[in-house]
Order: structure tokens, then sequence, then C-alpha cells
């Protein structure tokens, strides 16, 4: 294998960009990659020799920097003149850089990232990414875009590529939804409080997003449920054509402040308290569920009674998981569980995809 260097740039210096850089230290020196450009916001450093930048002065470096901000369109010319092949990481959920990705893997430089944007937006953008990526120009890696770490993405891929047929797709896609139900209506013993309670608890332990309707409103669970039916091979316009049900009460839709929402949520308990005791009266438990079915090519984001022996009921904590029926698994589904969210666990897919991008390269 030719041991030619890899040429690295970093969009993001935020909690999955500081993890992300923290794991690239751990790597054998052989592996690194040179690290030559890194941004945040309104800040960046790069190296105009393309030699590497020390990844352990980086932040101190970024802090103080003065160096002129590079757009798009300069960074993408820095990059395609690298003395070798170069890798976009891009740390960040901006819907602005998922669209340019096109134009950056049409000048050879391959994709690394856990944004949702570029792969859950237009179908447009979706198919000119894998126009590009399908003439071999580059790569496009997103493991962390579904499910953090969990090798959701790559299994579903490997399913495909070996001429599996999807049946449907299942699960508990959101850690926040997850948390929510499994501690409002856990499948033994008392609720531990009244929804508004668990949410407000969920929020400050940081479970939810700073304004928990970002993970109320199930967006979150629709844009990855569009990644994961695209490549199972539906063409999902976007994730606001198919349902997706909301659990903000209509009534709080227009507040003006996470603050407003909170202090009002608790006039409406009742109604997730209606959700759950239909469910207990059916001897069920309600969960949050995304689901793909192939042969109706039906996509749907919301609430759903489930067994409480079944596996999606017995999820613990803020777990994920995913459940793959195909003909080959038959009745028995493959099954993805654990951590769906978090710096770390994020990173970690980050980090695992742009080795196998290297090696590739290599």
């Amino acid at each position: 294998m030719s041991e030619s260097k890899i040429y690295l740039a970093v969009i993001g210096f935020g909690g999955v960009g500081k993890e992300f850089l923290a794991q690239l230290t751990l790597l054998p020196a052989s592996i690194c990659p040179a690290l030559i450009f890194l941004s945040r916001t309104k800040k960046n450093i790069f190296s105009e020799d393309y030699r590497s930048i020390d990844i352990a002065s980086c932040e101190r470096l970024l802090s103080s920097s003065k160096s002129p901000l590079l757009d798009m369109v300069e960074l993408r010319d820095y990059l395609a003149q690298a003395p070798g092949p170069a890798v976009l990481v891009d740390n960040t959920s901006s819907p602005d850089i998922a669209k340019e990705y096109p134009a950056f893997l049409g000048r050879g430089i391959s994709i690394v990232t856990p944004n949702k944007k570029a792969f859950s937006g237009s179908l447009a953008l979706w198919e000119d990414i894998m126009t590009v990526t399908n003439s071999g120009r580059a790569m496009v890696y997103h493991e962390s875009s579904v499910g953090a770490g969990l090798p959701v993405i790559s299994t579903l891929k490997d399913l495909v590529a070996t001429g599996d047929k999807v049946v449907k797709v299942e699960g508990v896609f959101s850690g926040t939804m997850s948390f929510l139900f499994n501690t409002f209506a856990p499948t033994t013993g008392p609720s531990n409080g009244k929804w508004s309670k668990i949410v407000a608890d969920a929020k400050n332990a940081g479970y939810t997003e700073p304004d928990p309707r970002d993970d109320l409103n199930g967006m979150d669970v629709a844009r990855k449920l569009t990644i994961l039916a695209r490549i199972a091979g539906l063409k999902i316009k976007d994730p606001n054509s198919f349902p997706v049900q909301s659990l903000i009460p209509k009534e709080l839709e227009s507040v003006q402040s996470a603050e407003e929402f909170m202090r009002e949520l608790p006039k409406y308990d009742d109604q997730m308290e209606a959700y759950k005791e239909h469910a207990k009266r059916a001897n069920k438990v309600v969960r949050y569920i995304g689901s793909i079915d192939m042969s109706s090519k039906a996509v749907k984001v919301g609430l759903e009674m489930v067994d409480p022996g079944s596996p999606i009921a017995g999820l613990k904590g803020s777990d994920n998981l995913m459940c793959f029926y195909t003909e080959r698994y038959g009745a028995n589904p493959l099954v993805i569980q654990g951590a769906g969210a978090g710096g770390a666990v994020t990173a970690m897919g980050v980090t695992a995809d742009l080795i196998k991008v290297m090696e590739r390269l290599r």
C-alpha cells in the first residue's frame, strides 16, 4: 500500500470537532493525516506551504489567528492544489456548507461528515452528491449523520450492496425521545413524573437541544429516516414529504422563546398523559418511532404503542435502536443498539470514516 500523505481540512471546532481532533492524536503516526486547515465561525488557520499544523496547538493558534477567512471557493482551490489527496471533514450542521459538497467532490476532494443536511435536504442535492461520488472522483462518508458512532449507515449499505432486499426499517432514532419515553412510560413501575417535568429534567441534564422544541418537533428523526430511506432506494423528496408527528402542543408552536415554552408546557400535560393511558389500557407502552416500509414506500415518524416485552420498549436511558427487516434475516431483524448521541461517539464515527477514506486513497 502506498504511504502517500493525506491532507486534512476541518470545518467546525465545537464539541464534536474538539473530540475529533483529540481522537486524531491517538492514531499511529504512520496513518495520521496532515492537518492543514481548521476553522470555526469567524476564525481559521491554514498552512500556506501545506506543512502539518500541530494539533495540540490548534485551539491557541485558532484563538489568536489573524489569517484571512477563506470562503468555500478559496478553500476548494487551496485543497485541490495540495501536494497529495485531500479530505474535508465538516463537523458542522450547516446547510450552506452542505450545499458545497458536490463542488468539493468534483475537484477530487473527499468528504467525511456527521452533517445531516446534505443527505436529508433536497433530493436534487442528494442526487448531485451521488452522481459525483459514483464517478469515482472522490468519496463521501457520513456514518455519524444517523446514530452517531453506531454502524447504521454502513450496515444498510452492505445489505443493499450485497443484494439483500430490505423490507422494513424501524426503531427509536432519537436519544432524546428514547430518554423521555423510557422515563415517562417505563415498562415496569410507575411513571417518573409529568411529561413537562421530564422534559425539563432532560433539558437540564443536556439530553435535549437548548430549545427542546428542536427535538419535540420530530424533524431530527425525520432527517435520519430520509437518509436511510434514500440509501435503501426510495426517492424521498425531503423530510417534510411524509407524516411526522410533532409533540409540541399546537398552542405553543408560535411562542417566542424556549423559556416561555417550558413555562407553558405543564398546561398540556394531559395530552401526553392520554397517550400513555390509552397504551396502558391495551397492555402496551407508548414510544416515539420512525419506520420505513419499502413495499408501500411509506415513511412515518410518530407515537406508537408497542408490547412491553419488545426490544424497542426495553431500551434504557437514551439508547437508540434500529431494526432492519430483510429477506435474508427473515422474521428476526438485524438489530443495532447503543448510544446514538454525544460528542465522543459522534466523533468516533467521523474518525472511523476518515480512516476508511484514507485506506482507500492510499
